[in-house]
């Protein structure tokens, strides 16, 4: 198999488990030296880790608790330190709370404050301190949501809020950066089968509604995200740039 990410430094926030280990097997898989932050999985963070060691990947794992905004200079000070460089960052890290209506009285402000804190704050300061340090030529890359193009079901509102707000963060990025080669685009899976979807499946319609929606019947893979991820991150996808993909099976048409 051809490796076209060969000698290329990603960075993967979030990248302990679910989306962020898929994300971080596929990279190795095609060449690229691996960091990854963590917030609190430091053991499964290690494993990911010594996984891709064991077949010969570069590979560290970075303590980066994205709500802290001072966070992200000392991340990216990290993964150059390690490799010398960085060519892809990959904005994977959030959180999702979900569930409540707008106009409900039990609504916990402060957690639904702090997934804008994590998902919009965190990610913009990841990016802010990445991209003056990113090679000409590279990529980023964030993960969004079907929720930040289409809202099919209440109880979202904030969550799919932070995901609108990337899509359009990353459009004023890709215009930004233009210049120096380095292309912007946003993947928005659909539900995918993460600890996180497992978290919040009790706030949400159940599965089987869920599927009917789904023109292809059934939830996306994890591979099939990781493997759009990479296409975007590799040569062919040069000329894509200021884009939203949604991987959803059709839900959103």
């Amino acid at each position: 198999m051809q490796k076209t990410l060969e000698g290329k430094v990603v960075l993967i926030t979030g990248g302990s488990r679910g989306l962020g280990a898929a994300l971080a097997q596929a990279f190795a898989d095609q060449g690229a030296h691996v960091a990854i932050s963590y917030a609190a999985s430091a053991a499964k963070a290690a494993a990911v880790v010594d996984t891709l060691k064991a077949q010969g990947t570069r590979a560290i794992a970075i303590k980066s608790d994205q709500a802290d905004l001072t966070s992200s200079k000392p991340l990216i000070d990290a993964v150059l330190a390690e490799f010398g460089k960085l060519d892809i960052l990959v904005n994977n890290a959030g959180i999702a709370i979900q569930g409540h209506l707008v106009d409900d009285p039990d609504l916990d402000g402060e957690k639904y404050n702090r997934q804008w804190q994590v998902n919009v704050m965190g990610t913009i300061a990841n990016t802010r301190a990445a991209a003056p340090r990113l090679t000409d030529g590279g990529r980023i890359i964030f993960i969004g949501s079907l929720l930040g193009a289409s809202v099919p079901f209440p109880g979202v509102a904030d969550y799919a809020g932070t995901k609108w707000a990337l899509a359009g963060y990353a459009r004023g990025i890709a215009r930004d950066l233009g210049r120096r080669n380095i292309t912007v685009n946003v993947v928005q899976p659909g539900i995918m089968p993460t600890d996180m979807a497992a978290e919040v499946a009790g706030e949400l319609p159940n599965r089987d509604a869920i599927l009917d929606m789904h023109p292809i019947r059934r939830i996306a893979t994890l591979e099939e995200v990781a493997q759009t991820v990479c296409f975007l991150a590799g040569p062919s996808a040069g000329y894509i740039n200021g884009q939203a993909l949604n991987i959803a099976g059709g839900l959103a048409i």
